[in-house]
C-alpha cells in the first residue's frame, strides 16, 4: 500500500514553481505580442508580410505543415504501441498524446492566421468542392482533434478517480473538478473492459485518419503541378517526415519533463535508448525518402526542375537545405546508430537538432518552390521574386509556437503525464510474477 501512495506522490500533477511561473508568464507575453501583430495584420492587410505574387504561401504554411507532422507521433505511433501491448511504452504516450493535441491544434489555427479574410471561414464549408485537397483537410483536421482528445482522454479516467480521493482533505475543489472527468470510475470490471475496448476502437481508428491526414497535406502540395512538388513520392515524403518531427519532439519534451519534475525512476536510461533506435529509424526511412525526392530528378529533370534543385544545392538555399539535411538528419543518424548516443543528455541535444531541422526543412519545402513558379510573372518588382519573412510574419510564428507549449504546460500542470493507474498494475503484475518465479 505504501507502494501505491509513493507511485501516486510521485506521478500526480504538481502546483507550479517560481521558474514554472516565470516560464508560463513568458509564454502568455510571446502570445500576446503575436496577438497584437495578427490584429495590426487584418486591419492593415497582408501587405504587412513578405508574401507577393511569387510567394502565396510563407512562414505560416512551413508551421501548419510542421504542427501537422509533429502530431502524428502522438496518435499514430502511440495507436500502434498500444495496440501491440508495449509495456516500455507506459511512461511515454501519454506525454506523446498532449503534443499531438497541442500541435494538431494549433495545426488548424495557423491555417486561418494564413487566411487574408478569416471572417469568410465559413464559406469552405458552404461551398466546399470534393474534388479539392483544401477540403479533405478542412474537414480531416477537426476529426484528427476529436480523435486525439478521446486518444487522450479515455486512458485518463482512472486517473482522474485516483486524484480525485487523494486531493479530497487538501484541496476539494481541485478533487471535484478530478471527479467530473472520471465519470464515476470504481474500476469495476465491467468498466475496465469497457474502456479498454474504447480505447482499442479510437487507436484502430486514429491510425487510417493519421495517414490520411500526411497524405492530404502532401496532395495540397503536389496536386499544384509546381516545380519542387509535382512527385508521386510526396505522401510517403511527408509520412517519414512526420516521424522524424514527432519522434524529436518527444524526446526533447520528455528530457525536460523528467528533469523538472524528477522523475528519473519512471522515465530511465532504457525508455530513451528505445525512443533512440526508433528516431534513428524514422530519419533513415526519411532519409531514403529524401534520396529519392532531391537525387533520382537530378538524372531525369526538366530544365525548370534543374533551376530549382540548383537553387537548393547550390544557390541561395543551399546553406540552410545543406544545414538541415546534415544537422538535422545525417548527424542524429550516425550519432544515434551508438549506445552511448541514446543516453538522455545526447539524445536532448539531438532531439533538439531534429526539431528545428525539421521546422526549417518545411520552410525549405514551401518557400524556394514557388519562387520558381510554373509560368513566370512579368512586371513585378525584384524584390517580389524573394523571400524571407517579415517581422510580423515572425512574431505571429512565435506565438503560434508559445501557444503550443502553453497548452502542453497547462496540461502537464493538471494531468499526470504518466499514468497512475497502469504503472500500479503493472507493479502488481510484475511483483506476482516474481512470487510465481520464486515459488
Amino acid at each position: 500500500m505504501q507502494t501505491h501512495k509513493t507511485i501516486i506522490r510521485d506521478l500526480k500533477p504538481k502546483k507550479f514553481g517560481k521558474r514554472d511561473t516565470i516560464w508560463t508568464i513568458s509564454l502568455i507575453v510571446i502570445i500576446l505580442i503575436g496577438l497584437v501583430a495578427y490584429i495590426d495584420q487584418l486591419i492593415t492587410g497582408q501587405e504587412v508580410t513578405n508574401m507577393r505574387d511569387y510567394a502565396l504561401w510563407g512562414i505560416y504554411i512551413s508551421n501548419f505543415v510542421f504542427f501537422v507532422a509533429t502530431s502524428f507521433v502522438g496518435t499514430v505511433t502511440v495507436a500502434i504501441l498500444r495496440l501491440t501491448n508495449n509495456s516500455w511504452r507506459t511512461p511515454l504516450v501519454r506525454i506523446a498524446e498532449i503534443i499531438s493535441v497541442a500541435a494538431i491544434i494549433m495545426a488548424g489555427i495557423t491555417i486561418m492566421i494564413d487566411m487574408a479574410r478569416p471572417d469568410r471561414l465559413l464559406n469552405l464549408f458552404i461551398h466546399a468542392r470534393l474534388q479539392s485537397p483544401i477540403t479533405w483537410d478542412v474537414v480531416i483536421i477537426p476529426t484528427y482533434i476529436v480523435i486525439s482528445l478521446l486518444l487522450l482522454y479515455f486512458p485518463l479516467i482512472p486517473d482522474f478517480a485516483i486524484l480525485k480521493t487523494h486531493f479530497k482533505k487538501k484541496e476539494p475543489k481541485l478533487s471535484k473538478f478530478y471527479g467530473k472527468l472520471a465519470l464515476n470510475w470504481t474500476g469495476s470490471k465491467a468498466q475496465k473492459l469497457l474502456q479498454e475496448k474504447s480505447i482499442r476502437i479510437i487507436a484502430i481508428m486514429i491510425i487510417p485518419v493519421g495517414l490520411l491526414l500526411q497524405t492530404i497535406d502532401a496532395w495540397l502540395f503536389s496536386t499544384t503541378y509546381r516545380i519542387g512538388w509535382d512527385s508521386t513520392n510526396f505522401a510517403p515524403y511527408f509520412i517519414s517526415g512526420a516521424f522524424v518531427a514527432g519522434v524529436g519532439a518527444l524526446v526533447t519534451l520528455i528530457y525536460i519533463i523528467r528533469k523538472a519534475k524528477r522523475l528519473e525512476n519512471y522515465i530511465t536510461d532504457y525508455h530513451f535508448d528505445k525512443l533512440g533506435k526508433l528516431l534513428a529509424l524514422a530519419c533513415l526511412i526519411y532519409l531514403y525518402f529524401n534520396i529519392n525526392e532531391y537525387v533520382i530528378p537530378l538524372f531525369t529533370a526538366k530544365k525548370g526542375e534543374l533551376v530549382h534543385l540548383e537553387t537548393l544545392f547550390t544557390g541561395s538555399y543551399s546553406i540552410l537545405f545543406w544545414a538541415v539535411t546534415i544537422i538535422g538528419l545525417i548527424v542524429p543518424i550516425i550519432v544515434l546508430l551508438f549506445k552511448k548516443g541514446r543516453k538522455p543528455n545526447t539524445m536532448f541535444v539531438i532531439g533538439l537538432m531534429v526539431v528545428i531541422g525539421s521546422w526549417w526543412k518545411r520552410f525549405v519545402i514551401v518557400t524556394p518552390t514557388l519562387l520558381h513558379p510554373f509560368l513566370p510573372i512579368q512586371g513585378v518588382p525584384e524584390s517580389w521574386r524573394h523571400y524571407f519573412p517579415s517581422l510580423h510574419e515572425w512574431l505571429i510564428t512565435f506565438a503560434t509556437l508559445a501557444m503550443a507549449f502553453l497548452i502542453i504546460t497547462v496540461c502537464v500542470r493538471y494531468l499526470p503525464v504518466i499514468p497512475i493507474q497502469r504503472t500500479i498494475d503493472e507493479m502488481e503484475a510484475s511483483e506476482a510474477n516474481n512470487k510465481n518465479t520464486e515459488s
